[in-house]
């Protein structure tokens, strides 16, 4: 009951703290329903399935439909008998996925499932679609198309194919998106089988389809029903739902760390401004438990109530983020929320834990409050850093230290981790030292005006000196909200210089062709343009001696690796296939026949020759459909753009292009963390400066019976305020440099271009300048309002 009077009668004391969990809270509620809501769903065009018979799946595989082991025709043939010969199933249909895009007055339709977009006839059965007008595809040249394509039965249409382009004559159309070919046609474009749909008979069991066709593969595959049949996602929307995830991913973490942050900031000085009132308790017999009890149920109760209130704010805001993210294309463009139970009850146990862990070093702090100390003035008594405190924060600047030392020697992809965890460090342990830095900051910053003869830069420093716990609390929320947002515009900024210059470099003099509205070259634009590099990516497999083995092959015209029967790997692929140069490996490919190749050599990694290198006519020979990567025209050679669905580009252009999706995406997720963690800290500060302010209406009293006038001490507190938020921006600042110059070093190497750290000046403005506005306005508020109620 004492805890629950405590909340009721102190409620603008935890109101900071409240809001922070509430805010919190919303944020991960949202996160986590977006994140939910972006499951893999089963695709409209396999509605009409009952199950689906796929081929095994390769171990080390990231779980896409590419990373199947397809069956080769002769493995499929007895297996199609098998599962077409089932009770209860229809047909047993074979469906391939390959790339089409129509081609209208000379340029690609735009189209972003394209590289799945053409099938075989047979295909339409899995959703299904109807045939709308004309009839199915007969010949080679005849294609069925979506009516919303506009083109009519017996029209022409030029098809973009992996040859390139195609005249196709449309015969038909079908009230459903794709391309719709012979299946011999579509056979030969796709020879590996990835999929055998099941389609039902009228009022047959899905259930006992699945059963029958699992012991038909008798262990040769999977086959999946119901929900399961997601497995089979386009690679499109899958890419977009793992970008999604990762920002999302960004901002919970941050959120939960900057909810740590600030509600453990409030707790403390909240906690340390009723020493008088824990000393009155520990006189009449309370003991520490019962104190260290009190503070963390007050703590759990405010924590149970934010995160109430947060996760309706965050169902509420749900739509919100979820526009934001499809403005980034970063999620699928169907995509529906569904709120379940789970992500509101995580939300919830969250918030929750972390407003009692935020309370735990207040709750042990007070339990430690002595009896004689009800005696005392709540504000009178700072015994300066504990013995743990000084220990936890040298041991934090240690580990801050040994990270941005690490950010510049470790890996591109995990360099911005290592960064942001080092900075994470660093501001921990900025806000814990911090009351021993207060005092000689303070006179620092307060010297240049005591000459004029003023006393408030007397008074100020004398605050900051005698109170430096207080201040430390103050100063906290500022540090994050600095160092956030220099570290995260930072990293944009550095990286934005680093990666174009550093690609710029090493296609120097080159003219590179990129597909433009296609998801790669065709062998029309290869054939166009005087080849140096054009790398023909494929999947393949290594399925003996041991578990099988996903590859990333990629076939080149290069003459030093490109020998027939050979293949060039990496020292890193080497190892893992546990191979040597001079033996063989048997390489299945995408259309499911092995291939025996003889390691020619094992070479250092090299991201720009690739893993596995193969010649070009070997790929083509074996994947029909893969689309090549950019092109690479020699300098002196004369590029062309004639082919439809390819653009040019020099070195210069084609570095910042390339990086330009990676830099918008960067872009949004810096300004939606910086936005979070200024938002939080000023929820904090303003809190913060409001409770310092309000509990020192003793002094401010005393100060207006001496003479003080309104004006003077509403200076007084905007100076106090002001002062607090520039130790706070400077150290925020500071603990950022480490990590950023570590990760500019570790560029530079990675580059090997001259790369020096970058700050986004205006976004570290913004952050300093909304903290220093905030919590100048709370001090002046509470300052005035305490003053008004006095003289009331």
């Amino acid at each position: 009951m004492l805890i629950l009077a405590n909340v009721r009668e102190r409620w603008s004391a935890f109101l900071g703290a409240f809001i922070a969990v509430l805010a919190g809270v919303a944020l991960i509620t949202t996160t986590l329903v977006i994140h939910d809501s972006t499951r893999p769903t089963v695709q409209p065009r396999y509605a009409g399935t009952a199950a689906l018979a796929l081929p095994g799946q390769a171990v080390d595989a990231d779980g896409s439909p590419a990373d199947r082991i397809p069956w080769s025709r002769a493995e499929a043939a007895p297996l199609l008998a098998g599962l077409d010969a089932l009770p209860g199933v229809a047909a047993a249909v074979v469906d391939r996925s390959f790339y089409a895009q129509a081609v209208v007055g000379g340029e690609p339709v735009a189209d972003e499932g394209a590289l799945e977009a053409g099938h075989g006839w047979d295909s339409v059965r899995t959703a299904p679609y109807e045939l709308v007008s004309g009839r199915a595809p007969g010949g080679d040249r005849e294609v069925v198309v979506d009516r919303a394509l506009g083109v009519a039965p017996g029209s022409e249409l030029t098809v973009n194919i992996t040859a390139g382009r195609e005249r196709f004559t449309v015969v038909g159309t079908v009230d459903g998106p794709g391309y719709y070919f012979s299946e011999a046609f579509a056979a030969r474009q796709q020879p590996g089988v990835r999929a055998v749909a099941l389609i039902a008979d009228e009022g047959a069991s899905a259930t006992a389809i699945a059963s029958g066709a699992r012991k038909v593969l008798g262990g040769k595959g999977t086959v999946v029903s119901g929900d399961g049949r997601s497995a089979l996602q386009p690679a499109y929307i899958e890419h977009k739902r793992f970008l999604g995830i990762q920002l999302i991913s960004a901002m919970a973490v941050l959120g939960l760390f900057t909810t740590v942050f600030v509600v453990a900031s409030m707790l403390v000085l909240a906690t340390g401004m009723r020493r008088r009132e824990i000393g009155l308790l520990r006189t009449i017999g309370a003991s520490p438990e019962q104190i260290r009890r009190m503070i963390l149920g007050e703590a759990a109760v405010v924590g149970v109530l934010g995160s109430i209130a947060g996760c309706l704010a965050g169902v509420a805001a749900t739509p919100l983020l979820r526009g934001v993210l499809r403005g980034l294309d970063v999620v699928p463009p169907d995509l529906e929320i569904t709120v379940a139970a789970w992500p509101l009850l995580t939300a919830s146990a969250i918030g929750a834990g972390v407003s009692v862990i935020g309370a735990w070093a207040a709750g042990r702090k007070a339990a430690r409050v002595a009896p004689i100390e009800a005696l005392l003035d709540s504000g009178s008594v700072d015994k300066g850093m504990g013995r743990g405190r000084r220990i936890a924060g040298l041991a934090a600047l240690g580990t801050g230290a040994v990270l941005a030392v690490a950010t510049a020697t470790t890996g591109a992809d995990d360099r911005i981790n290592t960064a942001i965890l080092a900075t994470l460090s660093l501001i921990v342990a900025a806000a814990l030292l911090t009351p021993v830095l207060v005092g000689p900051v303070g006179r620092a910053l307060t010297a240049p005006f005591q000459r004029h003869g003023s006393a408030a830069p007397v008074l100020i420093r004398a605050e900051l000196v005698a109170n430096s716990h207080r201040t430390a609390s103050l100063v906290a929320p500022v540090i994050a909200a600095v160092g956030f947002a220099v570290l995260l515009s930072g990293i944009v900024e550095t990286m934005r210089v680093a990666y174009p210059a550093g690609e710029a470099l090493k296609t120097a003099g080159q003219t590179i062709v990129t597909p433009a509205g296609i998801p790669g070259n065709t062998d029309e634009a290869v054939a166009a343009n005087p080849v140096g590099k054009a790398a023909l990516p494929t999947r393949a497999f290594v399925t003996e001696g041991g578990e099988p083995t996903v590859l990333d092959v990629l076939g080149t015209r290069d003459q030093r690796w490109n020998k027939p029967g050979e293949a060039v790997l990496g020292e890193r692929t080497a190892r893992a296939l546990g191979v040597r140069q001079g033996q063989s490996v048997p390489v299945r490919f995408a259309d499911g026949e092995s291939v025996a190749l003889r390691i020619g050599a094992v070479l250092p990694d090299d991201p720009e020759r690739g893993d596995f290198v193969v010649p070009r006519d070997l790929v083509r020979a074996h994947d029909p459909a893969a689309l090549t990567d950019d092109i690479f025209v020699p300098a002196g050679a004369e590029a062309s753009a004639a082919v439809p669905g390819t653009a040019l580009h020099d070195a210069a252009q084609y570095a910042l292009a390339d990086y330009d999706t990676d830099a918008r995406l960067t872009d949004s997720l810096a300004t939606m963390l910086i936005v979070i963690a200024v938002g939080y800290s000023a929820i904090a500060v303003v809190n913060s400066t409001a409770m310092a302010a309000h509990g020192r209406r003793r002094d401010l009293a005393v100060m207006k019976s001496a003479g003080g006038t309104v004006r003077q001490l509403l200076l007084l507190a905007a100076g106090e305020s002001a002062v607090v938020v520039v130790v706070g921006a400077a150290l925020g600042v500071l603990v950022t440099l480490p990590p950023l110059a570590g990760m500019a070093s570790g560029l530079s190497q990675a580059t090997s271009a001259d790369v020096g750290l970058h700050l986004d000046t205006a976004a570290v403005a913004t952050a300093v300048t909304g903290t220093l506005l905030a919590a100048v306005a709370a001090g002046v508020t509470v300052t005035w309002r305490t003053m008004r109620g006095r003289a009331a």
